[in-house]
């Protein structure tokens, strides 16, 4: 099978699973009314573990295709693994995240509170960070990546300091 055609099978895959996503929460939020909360809660959570999952995997992905000669099987293999991994991951995930997260703040929150603000404010950073790794994909699948293993170290702990603040802000609510 060729990448274009596993590409667009995975797509297929993807929008297909968004689709039953949509579909299943719509019928959630008709039939949970008042206690969607919860749910809607435990959604984001769940894509958010999701997101840092391979957030904090794909930088290592780097660490390692960074070392790997240009056009090698092992390069090959890291493009898919990469690929696979934004496609099929980290960009539903980031998506249902930012969905349901946007919702809390503001039917829950009503878009109120010092934390909430620095949250989205961090999560906006994270986004961020998100475009960058898209885009190092994208360089590295056309093998054009200059950027030696020991800045995707470093660019590994990103993810990490942010979800702490981010976690610490939800949770303690300093502010």
């Amino acid at each position: 099978m060729s990448n274009e055609n596993s590409t667009s099978q995975a797509m297929k895959r993807m929008a297909v699973g968004i689709a039953v996503l949509v579909v299943l929460t719509a019928l959630l939020y008709f039939v949970a009314g008042e206690g969607f909360y919860p749910w809607a809660k435990a959604i984001h959570v769940i894509a958010v573990i999701a997101w840092m999952a391979g957030m904090l995997y794909l930088p290592r992905l780097f660490v390692y295709h960074a070392d790997a000669e240009k056009g090698s099987v092992q390069s090959e293999t890291f493009k898919v693994m990469e690929r696979r991994l934004l496609r099929g991951i980290i960009n539903p995930a980031m998506i249902v995240t930012w969905v349901f997260g946007l919702w809390m703040a503001w039917k829950i929150f009503h878009f109120e509170g010092g934390w909430l603000h620095a949250k989205i404010a961090l999560v906006l950073v994270l986004s961020g960070l998100h475009g960058y790794l898209a885009a190092a994909g994208r360089k590295f699948a056309e093998d054009k990546n200059e950027k030696p293993a020991r800045h995707w170290r470093i660019v590994n702990e990103i993810p990490t300091l942010l979800m702490i603040v981010i976690v610490i802000l939800v949770i303690v609510k300093p502010f």
